[in-house]
């Protein structure tokens, strides 16, 4: 084991012998293993935007197994789905990538500001389908917010009881943000520091932007100086919001978008401190072929072998 990994499982020295062994699975697997950065390939979109925004693009993901397969020949740090496709590939794809089930799912039928998502699986069925952890979102500023805390709190409570860590999807919404608050500094840099408070062993976001959403937070960030021109320095304040970094932290990858855009946030988020990216549709929308070589670019990125 590399010395960083260590370093980082002693940021978890109250968790159980389980646990810490499933954080390393994740951290020691694929290309990226031992750096203490990875890439995970998120599968969620089905449920969450439906099959055709999903997968119509590249129709060979409708398939549970390609997203598996895609995920061993990039040689990902792990893959994550919900319970249909985990069952689906789960024992033709055994011990070949380590699995994450996203136990709540929200979908689009129904427009709502304030999204509540529905518990679809269980820590039984991580368990069952060999998973090394189970995920998790919240919606931070949302009116039942609370319920959703209280949710994950037990979910974490019993999966730690049988070994597994939690990655938790913390993506703020509510009517009471705007829609570019959603992603503000402060609103992503509290969003990370609900997730660890509540437990969350891997916090899963998005980029922030040099937006402020509250006035009472403008203040402190004006009175302390604390900088927002960059991407690399607003990740460093995420990451220092998430128990100043001793919280694994990652940022999603969001919609398909330019490369060369995509691989500059990548090297913001490495040189911010941020330990790796969670890539769904920027990866498997793509053909398999563009999909391998884009991965292929950001794992170098991670690993330092391009800078």
């Amino acid at each position: 084991m590399s010395e960083r990994i260590r370093e980082i499982l002693s940021y978890y020295k109250g968790e159980n012998p389980g646990v810490l062994t499933n954080l390393a699975r994740l951290l020691n697997h694929g290309r990226l293993g031992g750096t203490g950065r990875m890439i995970i390939l998120p599968v969620d979109q089905g449920f969450e935007h439906g099959p055709g925004r999903s997968f119509a693009p590249n129709p060979p993901a409708y398939d549970p197994n390609y997203h598996f397969q895609l995920a061993i020949d990039a040689k990902l740090n792990g893959y994550a789905s919900l319970l249909g496709f985990l069952e689906a590939g789960a024992a033709d794809f055994a011990g070949q990538i380590p699995l994450i089930l996203k136990v709540n799912s929200h979908d689009l039928l129904h427009p709502e500001k304030d999204p509540m998502g529905a518990q679809t699986a269980s820590v039984g069925d991580a368990l069952r389908l060999g998973c090394v952890a189970i995920g998790y979102t919240i919606y931070p500023g949302t009116i039942d917010r609370r319920i959703q805390y209280e949710q994950l709190r037990e979910l974490i409570k019993e999966a730690k009881s049988v070994g597994l860590p939690t990655i938790v999807w913390a993506y703020p919404r509510g009517g009471g943000l705007s829609k570019e608050g959603e992603t503000a500094l402060d609103v992503i840099a509290y969003a990370a520091q609900i997730a660890a408070q509540l437990g969350a062993h891997v916090i899963k976001t998005k980029l922030p932007t040099a937006h402020i959403e509250f006035d009472e937070a403008r203040k402190v960030y004006e009175s302390q100086k604390i900088p927002l021109d960059s991407l690399k320095v607003r990740v460093h304040h995420v990451i220092q919001s998430a128990f100043n970094g001793k919280r694994i932290v990652i940022f999603s990858g969001g919609a398909k978008e330019d490369d060369a855009a995509f691989f500059e946030d990548v090297r913001a988020i490495r040189d911010g401190g941020g330990f790796g990216s969670i890539i769904g549709r920027n990866s498997f929308q793509r053909d398999r072929t563009a999909a391998l070589k884009f991965l292929d670019h950001a794992i170098q990125i991670y690993s330092g072998k391009e800078k």
